[in-house]
């Protein structure tokens, strides 16, 4: 049977309607817009920060202020705002944002302190601190990943943080004393020289425990040293060179 010509017209219409489909919808899925990163900010300081109590408006403006997307590798870079730890290489994680954030707050940081931290990673915590702090040396064991932090916090213009590569179980005594020290991975005890260093009115925030871990906050007083135990965490364990003798 031939086809008539209306019918061939109609063919041809319809052809060319499914080539554009195919054209501008192949085109819409190769330029999609970026994620609202400042949206997603926002989503997460509201749902997964705020709703857990966390309430010291410096700390929320400093979460939703700092760009956790820039402190992921590029293939995490999508889940950056999501409520978990997420993988930077090296068998080392970046904890997820509520943990940052209380440990953030406990640490009470005031705007003329000077902070320790233990375990740069990715910078990231060190980048929301450095809004709220003077200054704040950052002690990361793995040269790469203080390499890789250095490198986001400059390019960031976070100018108080420097990081030091270097093993922090014995803190940084030519500093010393601090008026806050955070840890972000969990040794078995709560190292000593880290205690020593502490500023009297200082706080010192830290993961401690083997497979049964719990955040706890130990605070200088002109008495001597008050601990709190507060809920169980789970930290990669704190890594340790040859070169700091077992205490």
């Amino acid at each position: 049977m031939i086809a008539s010509a209306t019918e061939i017209s109609l063919v041809f219409v319809l052809a060319l309607v499914g080539l554009a489909l195919l054209v501008f919808g192949g085109a819409r899925v190769c330029h999609s817009s970026p994620p609202d990163w400042k949206a997603l900010r926002e989503e997460m300081v509201k749902y997964q920060i705020e709703a857990r109590e966390v309430t010291n408006p410096r700390v929320l403006r400093a979460m939703r202020t700092v760009p956790r997307h820039r402190f992921v590798p590029e293939s995490q870079r999508e889940k950056a705002y999501q409520d978990r730890p997420l993988p930077i290489g090296h068998g080392q994680t970046i904890s997820q944002p509520y943990i940052v954030a209380v440990m953030t707050e406990l640490l009470d940081p005031q705007p003329g302190d000077r902070v320790l931290e233990i375990g740069t990673g990715s910078g990231y915590q060190a980048a929301v601190l450095s809004g709220l702090v003077e200054k704040i040396y950052s002690i990361e064991i793995i040269p790469e990943l203080a390499e890789t932090a250095r490198i986001a916090l400059a390019a960031g213009g976070y100018e108080n943080v420097q990081v030091i590569t270097g093993d922090g179980y014995a803190g940084l005594p030519e500093q010393a004393p601090f008026d806050g020290i955070i840890v972000t991975a969990a040794p078995e005890k709560v190292p000593e020289p880290l205690i020593e260093q502490l500023a009297v009115g200082g706080r010192l925030v830290i993961p401690v425990g083997g497979w049964s871990q719990d955040l706890r906050v130990l605070e200088r007083t002109p008495e001597g040293i008050r601990t709190t135990k507060l809920f169980p965490v789970r930290f990669v364990p704190l890594t340790r060179s040859e070169d700091v003798p077992e205490p």
